[in-house]
């Protein structure tokens, strides 16, 4: 069997999205996409995530240790020579398959370049690379996506006029991959392919004699172009956000998954209305399958919270009510978060949060579990990792106690 390892690299400085290896899509951090779609390829042998970047290196540790059983995930310290902006991917993987060797005594056969910037691969883009090169004799090879546009390129032509452009040259448009006065029938053109900058492989003992990710024979394979979006910049962190509902498989979390749900109060527990009476004393009303489902939960042996901005006596009733402990009047939820689960010892990637606005999304960014009830805002809908089906007030929570502990709501202790 050849061994094959896949390199992700993920240095912590960034200047088109700050912490970007860290953003989450989906609920989960870029770097332990990466890590994701590695562990599920049937091909790769060793995953390596070089970073120079601590809080990086601990989440992809934790999405490693969370999936595979054999721990095949490590994490290289990349030197600062090789982790500033002009650093080259190449380098970073020549570095890591040295670290690879002296860890294991063995080179690697083929080594994979994947990019944590593509937050849709998929384990099998990762096998098709690996296997073109393994089984089809490839040298290298490269995710690509059918690509059927017109390629236009400004060129400067002729002298320098004020009012002609911004910069004061002149430009024609000029066609790159085709004929401008020509325009052919897609059908009728060739067919081009765009590199998806996902995952590359190469042969291990060709890429240390060239230093480059391509050289001899260069296999495409091609992958959805739905899923082609790399990370860039905010607007494409959006637009991955988007699409994570679409294009992740649903999954929704077990109690094998879990080791504690902290729940936000207005608009999580309640419908996010609050009626004031005339001496300005707040009501707000909540729903008893709620109730039932954090009984449920709490018998279950699960470590519960109620963690809320709002300093509304309301909120602390309805912890003692429910008996289970409460922070409210906090203005930093993420910090209070923290706080809480080092008191507890409760690992964050094992963290349920459940919220419904805006303030909840730094919890979001802590957690392993950020679900957002059915009438959250679209933002944080963007970033949960699971969604429910009910709105807040109307029983999102025992939604949610029943992924956990199944339909019936049975524990060992009912």
């Amino acid at each position: 069997m050849s061994t094959v390892l896949a390199v992700i690299p993920a240095r912590g400085g960034s200047k088109g999205v700050p912490a970007k290896n860290l953003a989450q899509v989906g609920g989960i951090p870029l770097v332990a996409r990466a890590v994701r779609a590695c562990l599920g390829a049937r091909l790769v042998t060793h995953v390596l995530v070089s970073t120079d970047d601590d809080a990086i290196a601990d989440a992809a540790r934790a999405a490693g240790s969370a999936l595979d059983a054999a721990g095949r995930v490590h994490c290289v310290q990349r030197p600062a020579a090789i982790a500033g902006d002009t650093a080259t991917s190449e380098s970073a993987v020549l570095h890591a398959m040295d670290a690879h060797e002296a860890a294991h005594g063995s080179p690697a056969d083929v080594v994979l370049l994947v990019q944590c910037t593509s937050p849709f691969l998929t384990s099998e883009d990762v096998d098709g690379v690996a296997s073109a090169v393994i089984d089809d004799g490839a040298d290298t090879a490269v995710t690509v996506a059918p690509f059927h546009a017109f390629v236009w390129r400004r060129i400067p032509v002729g002298d320098t006029i004020a009012d002609t452009a911004a910069d004061g040259a002149v430009e024609d448009g000029q066609g790159v991959n085709h004929d401008k006065s020509f325009r052919p029938r897609r059908q009728d053109r060739p067919e081009d392919f765009l590199e998806t900058g996902a995952a590359y492989a190469m042969e291990a003992r060709g890429f240390r004699t060239h230093g480059h990710r391509f050289f001899g024979r260069t296999a495409l394979v091609e992958t959805d172009p739905a899923r082609v979006l790399e990370i860039d910049d905010p607007h494409d962190l959006a637009r991955a956000r988007a699409l994570a509902p679409l294009l992740d498989p649903a999954t929704l979390p077990t109690q094998a998954d879990v080791d504690a749900v902290v729940l936000d109060f207005d608009g999580t527990q309640t419908d996010d209305r609050v009626l004031v009476d005339s001496d300005g004393r707040e009501v707000v009303a909540v729903h008893r399958g709620d109730g039932l489902g954090i009984a449920a939960l709490r018998r279950a042996g699960l470590k519960l919270l109620i963690l809320s901005t709002e300093k509304n006596p309301v909120v602390a009733a309805r912890a003692r009510k429910l008996d289970i402990p409460v922070l409210h009047g906090i203005d930093r939820k993420d910090l209070a978060l923290k706080e809480w689960c080092e008191e507890h010892a409760v690992a964050p990637e094992r963290v349920l949060y459940a919220g419904n606005d805006v303030n909840d999304l730094p919890c979001f960014g802590l957690v392993g579990w950020p679900v957002a009830v059915a009438s959250a805002h679209d933002s944080v809908r963007a970033a949960a990792r699971a969604v429910t089906t009910t709105p807040g007030g109307a029983g999102a929570i025992r939604e949610i106690a029943t992924w956990l502990l199944g339909p019936s709501l049975n524990t060992p202790n009912v």
